[in-house]
């Protein structure tokens, strides 16, 4: 055998040989936390080594000394530097056309991953995500790198899943496991990288998705911590004891902070159709982009890349209402127009910063108004930063670990959960979505969260209808009809005119107890004639026809424009088999499959 296949050869002895001697691998246990513990010391490894190359760019472009931050800058060395982010937009414009070229499907990320696919992610997408990621935030654009850093843990997890075989439920579990490490290395903080996984990446925390979560996120906090990652901790101190008659005021920022979510989303969208409006070409919108987030720069570089140096000074600082207000308006413009162009990034760190901005408002208008109340402006700040945050990110409980892990401050966290529910419930029943799974339904898939649902795609209409289905001319009269079909012979029949094309279907029953003349057409008597199935539809988009129809059974026809009769579905069988695959779904999730 040739050289060169040496290490394929032994890669696929090594695999054999703990297949065969190991068998949790197919199930969980012990390898599942092994290959979790792996996957957060990769992921910790790359999160680091992916925020030195960023920073190194804000050093090589913006003069950023080392150890600063781009947004923490007080205004730009040089004015010629606010055309970077034109620059970054129009090298994103050129990786547009490129990938357009070569025909690559849109990316999936983690949640959209888990969601539909049982976990099964692109290398090939994952690395032009990070370095479309990189890129834009690289040369200043006003996004995070988080969605590159989950994009590249989960990337890398989903490749290990395949490489072992795991089952469908393990392999989502590891992304998790992925996206856990990613989040904890970025923030130095494991049990918001665990809980981000539970809530957002996996769908659910249960006693079995524990271990390998959490072996995740420790290992990668670690691991980011030996290759010199930069820990996000704030500083606060001195903060005062909070009453139980505070808590009404946070409540109220915590609504606040969720309907300033909901704003945020849609003014991404809006932004978004702008720029399709314009007759240009989608890979030029980055370069426009660009141009707009440098003019927002030459006033305060606050606004530039993720926020991370502005979220610390806004700490540090107190600066007056009016300022603090118009660095809200300006960085909310900024990522906006950067997303809604065509930069690659996320929300996550935009969102806290926004945040911190918007408590600190908040503060600062209950001082003028109340001020008997002593509203604190920094803990205002970290409720405003958690419930922003989780209306755009979602997940109350990694936004509150957030809290107390970068701040240590343990009084905080009552408040902190309080107002992030508060935020949570708001955008869920006005809204529904995280800013994640709003991308998708603008794209027009009906992802929620990164529960499995992906089995429901697979349970299509063609795979549950009969296929022996009985059809009768619809110019047939009433009296040749029940001298053809006696009573008891069939339930139903499907009324069809020349070329078998649909009519509507008739109830053998009734149609024997039918009063109307025995000359006329059956065609008179045919039921649910606007409401038919076609295979492709899932057993979602089939229960919702049946509901509007309200109707027993429906014919499947070829499609909505011919209508040639397939066969027939009925809804016991269809919620049956929901019923079961359900069941079935429930089992692997808890192991008992």
């Amino acid at each position: 055998m040739p050289a060169r296949n040496e290490p394929q050869v032994y890669a696929r002895r090594l695999r054999a040989v703990l297949i065969n001697s190991i068998p949790v691998l197919e199930a969980r246990g012990i390898v599942i936390v092994i290959l979790a513990g792996l996957v957060g010391v990769i992921s910790g490894a790359l999160v680091t080594g992916m925020s030195d190359l960023v920073q190194s760019m804000h050093w090589l472009l913006f003069d950023v000394q080392p150890g600063g931050r781009l947004s923490a800058m007080f205004s730009l060395a040089n004015p010629v530097q606010a055309m970077f982010p034109a620059i970054g937009g129009l090298l994103l414009g050129l990786s547009v056309i490129w990938l357009r070229k070569r025909k690559f499907r849109t990316p999936v990320d983690p949640i959209e991953a888990n969601a539909l696919y049982g976990g099964r992610m692109s290398l090939t997408d994952t690395f032009i995500i990070v370095a479309q990621t990189m890129v834009s935030s690289g040369f200043g654009a006003s996004v995070g790198l988080e969605a590159g850093y989950t994009q590249i843990g989960s990337g890398i997890a989903s490749r290990l899943a395949r490489a072992f075989r795991l089952r469908r439920n393990d392999g989502r579990i590891l992304v998790g496991c992925g996206a856990a490490g990613a989040i904890a290395a970025a923030f130095d903080a494991p049990l918001t990288g665990a809980f981000y996984g539970f809530e957002l990446v996996i769908g659910i925390y249960s006693v079995a998705n524990v271990a390998p979560v959490m072996t995740a996120a420790i290992s990668a906090s670690l691991t980011a911590e030996v290759f010199g990652g930069v820990p996000f901790p704030l500083e606060l101190s001195g903060l005062p004891t909070l009453t139980a008659s505070q808590y009404v005021p946070f409540l109220l920022l915590g609504l606040l902070g969720g309907a300033a979510s909901i704003a945020i989303m849609n003014l991404v969208s809006i932004i978004e159709r702008l720029f399709a409006r314009l007759a240009i070409d989608a890979s030029v919108r980055p370069f426009i982009g660009g141009i707009l987030v440098g003019l927002l720069g030459l006033v305060t570089p606050q606004v530039l890349s993720s926020g991370h140096g502005a979220l610390h000074r806004e700490f540090a600082m107190n600066y007056g209402l009016a300022v603090v207000a118009s660095v809200f308006v300006m960085k909310l413009a900024a990522s906006a127009i950067s997303l809604g162009s065509g930069f690659r990034g996320g929300l996550f760190f935009a969102s806290l910063f926004l945040g911190a901005l918007l408590g600190k408002v908040f503060a600062g208008v209950m001082a003028m108004a109340a001020p008997s109340t002593g509203f604190d402006p920094a803990v205002a700040a970290v409720v405003g930063m958690t419930s922003l945050a989780v209306g755009v990110v979602g997940g109350p409980l990694t936004m509150t670990f957030l809290a107390l892990e970068s701040t240590r401050d343990l009084t905080l966290t009552g408040v902190v959960l309080a107002a992030s529910i508060m935020s949570a419930i708001l955008v869920r029943e006005t809204f529904g979505y995280s800013f994640s799974t709003w991308r998708f339904h603008l794209r027009g898939e009906t992802i929620r969260s990164a529960h499995d649902v992906g089995w429901m795609r697979s349970l299509t209409v063609g795979s549950m209808m009969r296929k022996d289905v009985r059809t009768i001319d619809a110019s047939t009269t009433l009296a040749e009809f029940r001298k053809e079909i006696p009573l008891g012979s069939a339930q139903r029949v499907i009324a069809v005119e020349q070329g078998e094309h649909y009519t509507g279907v008739l109830l053998v029953a009734e149609l024997h107890s039918d009063l109307s003349d025995g000359e006329t057409p059956v065609k008179a008597l045919a039921q649910f004639k606007d409401a038919v199935l076609v295979p492709s539809m899932n057993v979602q988009s089939a229960a919702e026809t049946f509901q509007r129809a309200g109707a027993e059974e429906l014919a499947v026809v070829e499609d909505f424009d011919d209508r040639i009769v397939l066969g027939l579905l009925t809804e016991s069988h269809l919620m049956r088999r929901y019923a079961e695959e359900l069941d079935k779904a429930r089992r692997d999730l808890s192991g008992e499959g």
